[in-house]
C-alpha cells in the first residue's frame, strides 16, 4: 500500500487563527486527523468588530501552539508531512501575513512543498470533504465577507456567476445584530430572534431585486435597518425586526438562485445539476431549508459542508493543498499575500461607487 499524502493547512484570514491536518482513503477521498480553531470572540467583542492589528498579534501568539496541536492530535509526526498549505487570501493583509509567513517557514525548514491557498477555493471545495463531488457544479458561498455565484468546472477552473455588489451578507447579518444590540458576532443571533417575531411586521427593501442578474446588494437593507431601529422601543419590536431581516434575506437568495440555476444551466451542458451553500451563513438554518425546498423544486441536488466546515476553518485549506499536491502544483516561498484575490480572475471587480447592472 503506497503513502497517501500527509497535507498541513493553515489559515488566518481574519479572526480564526486554525491549523489541520489531512490525508486520504484508498478510494481518494480525505479524512480530517486533526482540525483546531482558536476564536478571537473575546478580543474583539468590546469593539463590536474585528480590529485587523488585535487579530494579527493573536494569531502571531497562538499560530505555534494551534500548529503543535493539530500535529500531535492527528496521531502523526512532523517529518510524516508531505506538504504545507496556507491561506494566501483573500482577507486582511496583516492576518492573512502570520498564517502564509509561518507556512513558508515550515515548509521550507521541512524541505517540502509549499501550496498558496485562496480562502475562497476553500470554501469551493469544502463539500469534498463529507461528500462525493463530482464537477461541474453551481456554488453560493456566504460568509462574513464574501457573496457571490459560482460555477466550478474543475480545481482551478471557476466562473462568476454574480456577487455583491457592495456588501456581503455575512456582515449585513452582523452589523443587524449590532443595531439590535447583540454583541459582535451577533449573526446567528439573529436566526434565533426570528422565531419569536412577525416576519411581515417590517416591509424592508430588496436592492437590485428586480435588476443585475443573480448579483447581491446588501447595504440598501443595512441602511433601513438603521433607520428604524432609532425607533424601537420593545424587545418585541426587535424580534419583529429581526424577523423581517431573515424573510428578506430569504426572499433575495431564493430569486436569485433561480437565476444563478439558469445562468448555471446555459453553461454547463449536464444532466447531474448540483448546488452547494458554503461559508459562515451556510449554517443559518431557514436558509438552509429554503435552498433546499427550491432545489427539490428545480430538480437539483443540494449539498452544505458539515456545521463546523462552513465558517473559517484550515480543513478546508488542507483539502485544497491535497488536491493541488496530487497535481503537483506548488508555490514558490515569495508568493505574496493578497488581501483581494478572485477565483475568477476575468471577473469585474463589482464593489464601490457607479456599478453598471
Amino acid at each position: 500500500m503506497s503513502k497517501k499524502p500527509l497535507i498541513l493547512g493553515i489559515e488566518t484570514s481574519c479572526d480564526e487563527t486554525a491549523a489541520s491536518i489531512i490525508t486520504e482513503n484508498e478510494d481518494g477521498t480525505p479524512i480530517i486527523l486533526s482540525s483546531i480553531i482558536s476564536s478571537q470572540v473575546e478580543v474583539h467583542k468590546k469593539f463590536g468588530g474585528v480590529v485587523p492589528e488585535l487579530a494579527a498579534r493573536s494569531h502571531i501568539e497562538k499560530i505555534d501552539w494551534i500548529v503543535q496541536k493539530a500535529i500531535k492530535d492527528s496521531g502523526r509526526t512532523i517529518k510524516e508531512i508531505d506538504a504545507v498549505a496556507s491561506t494566501a487570501g483573500p482577507g486582511l493583509i496583516v492576518c492573512l501575513s502570520v498564517g502564509l509567513s509561518f507556512g513558508k517557514a515550515f515548509a521550507a525548514s521541512l524541505d517540502k512543498p509549499f501550496i498558496a491557498v485562496n480562502h475562497l477555493e476553500g470554501h469551493a471545495l469544502s463539500p469534498k470533504i463529507n461528500s462525493t463531488l463530482n464537477y461541474p457544479y453551481l456554488v453560493l458561498l456566504i460568509s462574513g465577507g464574501h457573496s457571490q455565484f459560482l460555477n466550478v468546472q474543475g480545481l482551478g477552473k471557476y466562473k462568476r456567476l454574480g456577487t455583491t455588489i457592495d456588501d456581503a451578507l455575512g456582515e449585513a447579518f452582523d452589523k443587524t445584530a449590532k443595531l439590535l444590540g447583540i454583541e459582535f458576532p451577533g449573526g446567528p443571533q439573529i436566526e434565533i430572534m426570528a422565531k419569536k417575531g412577525d416576519p411581515n411586521k417590517y416591509n424592508l427593501p430588496k436592492p437590485i431585486f428586480h435588476k443585475g442578474g443573480c448579483n447581491l446588494s446588501f447595504a440598501g437593507l443595512k441602511t433601513a435597518i438603521l433607520k428604524i431601529t432609532k425607533n424601537i422601543k420593545t424587545d418585541q419590536e426587535k424580534f419583529d425586526l429581526a424577523a423581517s431581516f431573515q424573510k428578506t434575506v430569504e426572499e433575495i437568495l431564493y430569486k436569485k438562485t433561480k437565476i444563478a440555476f439558469r445562468n448555471f444551466e446555459k453553461q454547463n451542458k449536464t444532466d447531474k445539476k448540483i448546488f452547494v451553500v458554503a461559508g459562515g451563513v451556510a449554517s443559518n438554518k431557514k436558509i438552509r431549508s429554503m435552498l433546499i425546498n427550491l432545489c427539490k423544486e428545480e430538480s437539483y441536488q443540494s449539498i452544505f459542508p458539515p456545521i463546523d466546515l462552513c465558517s473559517d476553518n484550515a480543513a478546508m485549506i488542507a483539502m485544497v493543498g491535497l488536491e493541488k499536491f496530487k497535481k503537483k502544483q506548488f508555490n514558490n516561498l515569495d508568493h505574496p499575500a493578497k488581501p483581494r484575490w478572485q477565483l475568477d480572475e476575468n471577473a469585474a471587480f463589482l464593489k464601490g461607487a457607479g456599478v453598471q447592472l
